[in-house]
């Protein structure tokens, strides 16, 4: 019953996630990243680890989804249909890539099937500390890096942006 539970669960999360990449509207691809959210946030419940629950059902179904439903609404929610000439080779690439993932999960399923006997101390604050700090404290500091780089070119990004919004001096005397 509880396998069922889980594959219940998990189809779920799949569809919701689906339902982000499918969906034309903006509004419903932020509400189907919430289900999926909530959906993960069950499926860490089943896996006792309920401290990852909380903290993912408090930061992404409640702040990160929230967040990105007040920028949808501030900038504007009509679909995206203007034609783009990179759009299929776009799509190649993003099913190629799903079916490599899906290829590397599947096999790491099989060859390590015994060997995970699930987490021994249930996902709590004190485990989650010490895997992040100490077994992972680089790959940890390579994604925290990696973030800022990502904020300072989105900042340096919208600048210029603004920068090319500004009229010329010559628009300015006409």
């Amino acid at each position: 019953m509880n396998s069922l539970f889980f594959v219940g669960t998990g189809a779920v999360a799949l569809a919701a996630a689906l339902g982000v990449l499918l969906s034309r509207q903006p509004v419903h691809s932020a509400l189907f990243l919430m289900a999926n959210f909530a959906s993960l946030a069950v499926l860490y419940v089943t896996l006792d680890a309920q401290f990852l629950a909380a903290a993912q059902v408090i930061i992404y179904a409640g702040g990160i989804v929230i967040l990105i439903l007040f920028v949808i609404m501030l900038i504007g929610h009509e679909a995206n249909d203007r034609p783009d000439s990179r759009r299929g080779w776009i799509q190649v690439v993003s099913v190629l890539l799903a079916l490599l993932l899906l290829v590397s999960l599947g096999s790491q399923l099989l060859f390590r099937a015994g060997a995970a006997k699930g987490i021994p101390s249930g996902g709590t604050p004190a485990h989650i500390g010490e895997v992040l700090f100490v077994r992972y404290l680089l790959p940890f500091e390579f994604v925290a890096i990696l973030l800022l780089v990502a904020l300072i070119g989105a900042l340096i990004m919208g600048r210029k942006l603004k920068a090319k919004e500004q009229p010329t001096q010559e628009e300015q005397t006409a």
